[in-house]
């Protein structure tokens, strides 16, 4: 095959290693677009070794050499690119770890690997003039990482704020829509395939903490900073939470938040957000992803796609392994730095703990139904220094003696916040725990 120019195209050997879900995306996309895909990388990409444990019946592997043993790909010597898709953080560091040793670039989609050891892996592609390249880690078919890499180089990022987990996003629109509860959605998502048997990753935020960590590296310039993510999952939102929020025209997202502060450090946190209903990305439903970003230059600029899916996902793979055949032969101090700033400009930032984060919030309470007792809440919140921006008092239950009251606060510092909320929690007009959401306007 011949490139534009006429010469010869370089040829570049693919070992794939798993060949489950987005392995075999992959593995059938590369055969399916080969043409258009090697137009794009001038390049010949040839898929030449698999490293699988089982053939998959999806995958036609003929004339391709196989290996049960995934390293035999990272200790080919022919092998110019090891696409590792196997997941996890322990087989996958080694894998990785071996085929940078052996000089050869490496394409992944493993989010946690990277978010927990991807300082370290860096180092070791660049003492080994490798690349290591992560599009599919974040989002799924969404080219976000290369848009906040190179698309928004001009910009200074103030903040970005995604829904980075379709499983979590499935669920809360199921339960404010139907208004079904979150086990019971939680069972049907695990039917579909959308969470796994164990759903901690993906309901309690830490899958989208890692996908967080690794935006804010790059819209920053700082080095991953996993350890310092703020966690909090969906489990303990309620039907009725979404309803009100609803009412109050604002939907309940599970957000991942990373901003610059003006003071200096950033926020890096993942939580059940009220948005506005008028924004954009509280209009994401279902499996679907969406990130926000706001640069200084371009003002924000909205990321949707499939965050997750066999070809979706594939689909970043590719451009992926298309950006690395295009710089196989060009000098090691021209490549892309990984988290889109050279090494040497890379500052480690205060992370804020979540007791200094200032955002609005949405409170809801048991009140015992009688006079005084709302004024007495608010002076609490108002001796507090937080202002009430809406109040709304349902009716009470036949019967029952206490009435939901929901409050939507100014923005406050979190730590007076609960200060405030303990003072309230001691009243004995108070029935239970105060429900707490953060509220973000994102303007």
């Amino acid at each position: 095959m011949k490139n534009l120019e006429g010469g010869i195209l370089k040829r570049v050997n693919i070992g794939i290693c798993g060949l489950g879900t987005v392995g075999s995306g992959t593995f059938n996309v590369l055969k399916r677009n080969v043409d258009e895909i090697n137009a794009r990388a001038n390049s010949q990409i040839e898929i030449t070794h698999i490293g699988a444990r089982r053939e998959n019946p999806l995958c036609d592997t003929a004339g391709i050499k196989v290996s049960r043993d995934i390293f035999d790909v990272a200790n080919d010597p022919d092998v110019d690119i090891l696409v590792e898709l196997i997941g996890g953080t322990s087989v996958a560091l080694d894998l990785i770890s071996q085929a940078l040793r052996n000089g050869k670039h490496v394409v992944t989609a493993n989010k946690a690997l990277i978010a927990e050891h991807g300082n370290t892996l860096f180092e070791l592609a660049r003492e080994h003039k490798a690349t290591l390249s992560f599009e599919a880690a974040v989002a799924g078919g969404i080219p976000i990482i290369s848009a906040l890499r190179e698309g928004l180089a001009a910009n200074k990022v103030e903040w970005l704020a995604g829904i980075i987990n379709g499983t979590g996003n499935f669920i809360l629109t199921e339960m404010r829509d139907k208004g079904r509860e979150f086990a019971d959605v939680l069972a049907q998502a695990q039917e579909l395939g959308y969470a796994e048997a164990d759903p901690t990753f993906d309901v309690e935020g830490i899958d989208a903490a890692h996908k967080l960590v690794i935006l804010a590296a790059i819209a920053f310039g700082a080095p991953l900073q996993f350890d310092k993510v703020f966690t909090e999952g969906i489990s303990n939102v309620l039907p009725e939470d979404l309803t009100y929020a609803q009412d109050l025209g604002y939907q309940i997202k599970h957000l991942g938040i990373a901003r610059r502060r003006d003071s200096g450090g950033i926020e890096l946190r993942v939580h059940p957000t009220l948005v506005p209903s008028a924004q954009l990305i509280a209009n994401v439903d279902g499996v679907m992803n969406a990130v926000l970003v706001k640069g200084d230059a371009v003002g924000s600029t909205l990321y949707y796609g499939p965050g997750a899916g066999s070809e979706a996902t594939a689909s970043a793979v590719i451009a992926d392994i298309v950006r690395v055949s295009r710089s196989i032969g060009v000098a090691s101090d021209n490549h892309i730095p990984h988290l889109g700033s050279i090494d040497s400009k890379l500052q480690e930032p205060y992370v804020l703990p979540i007791t200094e984060v200032e955002t609005a919030y949405y409170l809801r309470m048991s009140v015992l139904d009688r006079p005084g007792v709302l004024s007495t809440v608010t002076q609490i919140l108002s001796d507090a220094g937080i202002s009430i921006e809406a109040l709304v008092q349902k009716e009470p239950n036949e019967g029952e003696p206490h009435v939901p009251v929901i409050l939507l606060t100014s923005r406050a510092i979190e730590k007076r916040l609960v200060g405030a909320i303990e003072e309230i929690e001691k009243l004995d007009t108070i029935s239970d725990k105060i429900v707490r959401i953060r509220v973000e306007h994102l303007n």
